[in-house]
């Protein structure tokens, strides 16, 4: 009783706040320095209005180039780039307890998805190395992709429409689109993973849903904007959530 084949144990994560540390968030940085690097080339590329989403800001800097352009770009950054908070590179700021327990839900036969509103192509660059996570994995925000056939070959670009944002019910969409069933196993920390872990627990099977709690101003960041639905919901529907600051005997590897 309460036996989960194998083919059925799915777990999926959301990854900025969930897995590692969104203050500021990787993606954004990526972007700013990207923009930066086009503004000293050519000052036409100088930004002169503010965005109204992180997606404007994508595509001002990545529209129009290849899917290998844009991961030599992401692979480029993580190599390179430090948080500016913490002065380490972005695949240290990964929380160990949860690559714990990806590496634990691996290793019992789970099949672990990281679903995520950063860029799906940014997070497919990294995702082997920090979580043992192939690029087919990752669920996320994404431009619609044109394929072009010329002189300079077969190629898939970036184009300059959303495809979709991964985020609030997008986040339960894109996983019965991507992956075909329920996840048993849910982890998020904003009100944006909600419909994800409400999708995964509405269902017969033993489900377990995670919420990550930002309470450590001492060894994280402590805040909770953008997560009071959230934290409700998980009261109300009998959701574990998880304190960093009285649950974790370490957040990062290199503290």
């Amino acid at each position: 009783e309460g036996f989960i084949p194998p083919a059925e144990r799915i777990a999926t994560f959301d990854n900025d706040g969930t897995l590692w540390c969104e203050h500021p968030t990787a993606q954004r940085e990526f972007i700013y320095k990207r923009i930066a690097e086009m503004a000293m080339s050519d000052p036409s590329h100088r930004i002169t209005r503010k965005w109204k989403t992180i997606s404007d800001g994508v595509h001002e800097a990545f529209g129009d180039i290849t899917v290998e352009e844009f991961e030599a770009h992401a692979k480029e950054f993580f190599d390179t780039a430090l948080n500016p908070r913490y002065k380490q590179p972005y695949q240290k700021l990964t929380y160990v307890p949860m690559v714990e327990l990806l590496n634990l839900l691996d290793a019992s036969g789970f099949t672990c998805y990281l679903v995520t509103g950063s860029g799906r192509d940014f997070m497919r660059s990294v995702s082997k190395p920090i979580y043992n996570l192939p690029p087919e994995r990752i669920v996320g925000s994404s431009f619609r992709l044109t394929f072009k056939d010329d002189d300079s070959g077969a190629n898939i670009t970036h184009s300059a429409s959303l495809g979709i944002v991964d985020d609030h019910g997008a986040k339960a969409i894109q996983i019965w689109e991507r992956i075909g069933r329920r996840p048993i196993l849910a982890v998020g920390n904003t009100n944006g993973d909600v419909a994800m872990l409400q999708f995964a627990a509405d269902q017969q099977h033993p489900t377990l849903c995670m919420l990550v709690r930002h309470d450590d101003a001492t060894r994280e960041v402590k805040y909770h904007a953008g997560a009071g639905k959230a934290i409700k919901t998980a009261g109300t529907d009998g959701w574990t959530v998880i304190s960093m600051k009285n649950d974790w005997k370490q957040v990062f590897s290199f503290q």
